[in-house]
């Protein structure tokens, strides 16, 4: 197949991103400029450390832009000073304010690892998962300055791997999303695929994962329990408090197995 030549712009943080970028890159599709998070500290000794995804536009020679914020960008940034035929976002975690989405000649096209109207919001790997759920997709859609709102490109379904964890699943999404992605661009730009708008009335809301709903009691079922174990992993994890000597110590979960009992 003959790629359509495009500058494009991809926005991304994490394993789902580096996982549609790699695809992207693959296939024949090379940003010009990644967009993603600034530096942060971690580890034991807080040092100032790049997302992956940086470090990999690093090595490839590939501009990066790591803004705080796109709420205020002034227009000497990458974003308004180079020309860009699309932007393309996956995982990015921030809010693209309307005026940047309008910046590209094709607007902005973004991965989203359900099968939408369903799981809307922050977290849709990990709401299937502690839904119970044995299927889940991608869809690539158009974005509009509502959440996960804009219409839809194409939608691709498959069956969930019962040991399948967030994190496992996160990078499978982000596989099929780059493939997707590679398939329907130039039918996108030629103008020939054309968006269709979602069906709202169906729309499901997903939650944002906090660090708390990893705790689990005794009140907890054993599917429940394995079904947060496997949302929850690698982050938050799951834990339960044990009270010994007058004192609460917390007890991390690292493996967890159903018994069944006869």
């Amino acid at each position: 197949m003959e790629y359509p030549s495009i500058t494009f712009a991809f926005f991304g943080t994490g394993a789902l991103a580096e996982s549609v970028l790699a695809s992207l890159v693959r296939n024949g599709y090379t940003p010009a400029l990644v967009v993603t998070k600034p530096d942060r500290p971690q580890g034991r000794h807080m040092t100032l450390t790049s997302p992956h995804i940086k470090t990999w536009a690093d090595m490839k020679g590939i501009k990066t832009f790591q803004p705080e914020s796109l709420r205020e960008l002034t227009t000497d940034s990458p974003l308004h000073t180079e020309h860009f035929d699309l932007f393309i976002v996956a995982s990015y975690g921030k809010i693209i304010p309307e005026d940047i989405l309008n910046l590209p000649k094709h607007g902005v096209l973004n991965v989203h690892p359900s099968l939408l109207p369903e799981y809307r919001g922050p977290s849709p790997i990990e709401s299937v998962l502690l839904d119970g759920k044995m299927t889940t997709g991608v869809t690539i859609m158009k974005l509009d300055k509502k959440m996960d709102h804009g219409p839809i490109l194409v939608q691709n379904a498959f069956m969930i791997d019962t040991e399948a964890t967030s994190g496992t699943l996160e990078v499978m999404c982000g596989q099929l999303g780059g493939e997707l992605l590679s398939q329907v661009i130039p039918s996108y730009i030629d103008g020939s695929l054309v968006p269709k708008e979602q069906d709202h009335s169906k729309a499901t809301i997903c939650k944002k994962i906090e660090k708390s709903f990893g705790e689990i009691t005794l009140a907890d079922t054993a599917d429940s329990v394995q079904r947060k174990f496997r949302a929850l992993t690698p982050w938050p994890g799951l834990y339960f408090f044990h009270n010994h000597n007058d004192k609460s110590i917390r007890v991390k979960v690292t493996k967890v197995d159903l018994v069944s009992i006869t």
